[in-house]
């Protein structure tokens, strides 16, 4: 691109609409537009740039150069929203929306509390995108959130990370549990037939830890899949499953002995807090509040 090439917003913000709504119909719509005027404007934007910037899948989904347009669009308008009432102190304000990446042990464990008091504060709207720790920087680097709860420890281009902590995972189980399927020991054979847990079909922490420890290939053994880490808990519980679970998340269980630790080496998995460099104002506050509190709460986990 060239240096002085002229940036309309107009056409950005279609882009935006129709990544946002993951369609051109949709996006549409939300701008109180015709679908051809979307059309025509990413149209234009793609003239403009002489690139593709949106893939026309279903659905579609930004070129890494729409990518790079759309992280530019998003901290801009975040930061005029943030702007706004200072210059306009009389209008009407709106919340403050914050877009952040989170995988879903955090989310169960210290995010939430970590931004309680900001949201009591000022007037925000919090979107989650909910995503594993080993993907979720990926939201970033799309420009889809302006901060992601990730395991990569190098920043993107344009942005700074930081350490939150290690997070340690036990293989845990309900007592009878333990009984029914381990009690003669932790082998490969009471493993191929114990049901264990995952949170979706592309979360491999449990396979890879059993292929790590005890030489157990993937698909080797039944699991639930279930997309919610309190639902681990409850599995565990009710004594139908073991699973690798946040030390954080079940201390209460463990020191009333409805869970146990199996005798399994621990995981720790390392967080980073991944962020927009240009982060002002409310976005800074937010930033600093989960890195205290995650550094906080995490350091609390090894204790």
């Amino acid at each position: 691109m060239s240096r002085d090439l002229p940036l309309d917003y107009k056409l950005l913000q279609a882009l935006d609409a129709v990544v946002r709504e993951q369609s051109f119909e949709r996006a549409a719509r939300a701008l109180h537009l015709t679908q051809p005027a979307i059309s025509q404007r990413i149209k234009q934007l793609e003239q403009l740039l002489a690139q593709p910037v949106l893939l026309r899948s279903s659905p579609p989904g930004p070129t890494l150069l729409g990518q790079q347009l759309l992280g530019h669009y998003r901290q801009v308008s975040q930061l005029e929203r943030e702007l706004l009432p200072r210059l306009r102190p009389e209008a009407p304000s709106e919340p403050l929306r914050i877009s952040i990446a989170v995988n879903a042990d955090s989310l169960a464990t210290w995010f939430l509390p970590a931004l309680t008091p900001l949201l009591d504060r000022h007037p925000l709207a919090l979107d989650l995108v909910l995503d594993d720790e080993t993907r979720s920087v990926e939201r970033l680097r799309q420009g889809e959130v302006f901060g992601a709860v990730g395991c990569h420890p190098l920043p993107l281009p344009g942005c700074e990370a930081s350490l939150l902590g290690d997070m340690e995972y036990r293989l845990i189980c309900s007592p009878g549990f333990a009984q029914r399927y381990f009690a003669d020991g932790l082998h490969l054979q009471a493993l191929s037939r114990a049901p264990a847990v995952a949170f979706d079909h592309r979360d491999d922490m449990h396979v890879s830890y059993l292929s790590q420890h005890f030489a157990l290939p993937p698909g080797g053994y039944p699991c639930h899949t279930v997309r919610s880490s309190e639902a681990f808990i409850d599995l565990a519980l009710g004594g139908v499953a073991y699973a690798l679970i946040p030390v954080l998340q079940i201390r209460p269980q463990l020191a009333a002995g409805s869970l146990i630790s199996l005798p399994a080496p621990p995981l720790q998995r390392t967080l980073y807090w991944h962020r927009w460099l240009l982060a002002r104002g409310v976005h800074q506050q937010v930033s600093e509040a989960i890195l205290a509190a995650g550094q906080q709460s995490l350091a609390k986990s090894q204790a």
